[in-house]
């Protein structure tokens, strides 16, 4: 009898942490739309930083040499490009970093196994760094009126990532995980750079959108056509 309220007691403690920690993530996802953009903003350009993963990797792996640098480059079509970010939708973009994201969490896990015994503890802080990220695209995507995983998000190309098989020698299985997270790295710089350009509140427009110029242009042909002439600041319409 003992043993069994001892497992129910248990039960009970257990759910009820779970339940205050799904409150407290709801909780954390309350917070001004302002304060979380600049999270977001920080997070891209810190995990943009070469020297937070993709330096120590070069050493360790035995790259730091010119010509190995230079072969050290992008697959094409791996990682979203930023031009491709700046055209989504914002709830598209989210999909899609969240997305990209997961992938390249399963192409670090690729990397431990890679490394065998060498150790290299920025993979583990690059894992928490993202993940830090994802919960805060959830968070971001959920002040916009839905879930990041609602909209659809961008395609790579095919058999553009991180692809550490056994017909692989150990020279070209470094040389692929360098250019993976070379391309992380560029890839959460584009991040960086279209989370900088949104607005000052979640119903902002990005004014720098091709789209947004397209429609203010159209408007205002629409505009003097009519024989409507735009009012400057500060007069009246006579």
């Amino acid at each position: 009898m003992r043993a069994r309220l001892t497992r129910r007691t248990l039960f009970s403690l257990v759910l009820g942490l779970l339940l205050l920690s799904t409150a407290a993530a709801m909780r954390g996802c309350m917070g001004p739309y302002q304060h979380l953009l600049s999270q977001l903003q920080r997070q891209a350009h810190l995990t943009e930083d070469t020297s937070s993963l993709l330096e120590p990797y070069i050493h360790l792996q035995g790259l730091n040499t010119p010509i190995l640098r230079g072969s050290c480059t992008e697959h094409p079509g791996a990682f979203p490009s930023k031009d491709a970010l700046r055209g989504l939708s914002k709830r598209s973009f989210l999909r899609t970093v969240n997305a990209t994201l997961d992938r390249v969490l399963k192409g670090l896990v690729a990397l431990q196994k890679q490394l065998l015994n060498n150790d290299l503890k920025e993979l583990e802080t690059a894992r928490q760094n993202i993940q830090g990220i994802r919960n805060n695209i959830h968070c971001m995507s959920w002040l916009l009126g839905g879930s990041s995983e609602t909209a659809e998000p961008m395609q790579t190309g095919p058999g553009s990532w991180l692809q550490l098989t056994s017909t692989l020698d150990v020279f070209q299985a470094k040389l692929e995980g360098c250019r993976f997270l070379r391309g992380y790295h560029r890839f959460m710089g584009s991040v960086g750079w279209v989370f900088r350009e949104w607005g000052e509140s979640p119903s902002r427009s990005r004014r720098h959108s091709p789209r947004w110029a397209l429609h203010k242009g159209v408007r205002r042909t629409r505009l003097f056509r009519r024989g409507k002439r735009p009012v400057p600041r500060g007069q009246l319409p006579w």
